[in-house]
This record gives structure tokens, C-alpha cells and sequence, in this order.
């Protein structure tokens, strides 16, 4: 059976679907990830092309790697969610972010890249309280 991952953007007007497994599910810490996100990573899901439909509005951003590749940030032209990343060095690919799966029960990620670009604190100490739902928490005044 062939799984089937399902899609869409905060507000909806982006839904995709990927069919199959992917290609690797990777857990990103570099700088241009951590600004996209907002976050210490980004986590993806990489597919065939030809496995992915896409539908609504996206918007691009394009950016030179490193490597001299060009990378393409593809998210949602109305609401800025991040929907896939691709690379041309990779043609034919992209990484669905994990984030905007409906659901992503059984895909683990299997890698870490530019694991040294990590900071610190994008990890939970022993001392962090966890709360399972929004908390009835309010600041201090």
C-alpha cells in the first residue's frame, strides 16, 4: 500500500498531497532554515516531485546555498506558511515541511544537517514545565 500525506497552509488556501514514502525526513539547523521558521530547525519530508500536488497560491523565495545551488522557499501566498523547499541540486525533489502535515504519525526524522549551526537553545532541559494545552498562564505585571 502506498501511504498517502496530506497537506495545507495555516489558513487552508494551500493543500497538498504526497504519495509514497519519502526519500528521507530531515531535521534542518542551518541559518536560512532557522529564519524561515522562526525556530532553532526546520523538519521535512523529501518526495519526488512527480509524487507531490500542490494546489492555491504560493509564493517564492529564491536564495544562493553555499554550494552554489539556487534554493526555492515555496509558502503561502495569504497566510506565509511554509509549504516546500527545493534545491537544484536535487532536481526533481522537495521537502514538504513536516509542520503542515495533517497528519505525519510514523515519519521520524533519520538525519540532521548542519547539526554544528544548532543553538543552544533550541532544545528542552529537564527543568522546562510542559503544559498539554494553552495554559491559563499570564506574565507577571
Amino acid at each position: 500500500m502506498n501511504p498517502k500525506y496530506s497537506g495545507r497552509c495555516l489558513c487552508g488556501a494551500v493543500t497538498y498531497l504526497a504519495t509514497g514514502k519519502p526519500i528521507v525526513v530531515a531535521q534542518c539547523h542551518c541559518e536560512e532554515c532557522r529564519r524561515l521558521s522562526g525556530t532553532g530547525h526546520t523538519v521535512g519530508a523529501m518526495f519526488s516531485s512527480n509524487a507531490v500536488t500542490v494546489n492555491g497560491k504560493l509564493g517564492e523565495f529564491r536564495y544562493s546555498s553555499g554550494k552554489d545551488s539556487e534554493v526555492t522557499k515555496a509558502f503561502c501566498a495569504n497566510c506565509g506558511s511554509p509549504i516546500y523547499g527545493k534545491n537544484t541540486r536535487l532536481p526533481g525533489h522537495l521537502t514538504l515541511t513536516l509542520g503542515t502535515m495533517d497528519d505525519a504519525d510514523g515519519l521520524n526524522v533519520e538525519v540532521v544537517i548542519f547539526e554544528r549551526e544548532k543553538p543552544h537553545w533550541d532544545q528542552l532541559g529537564r527543568d522546562v514545565t510542559s503544559f498539554a494545552a494553552q495554559p491559563d498562564w499570564k506574565p507577571d505585571d
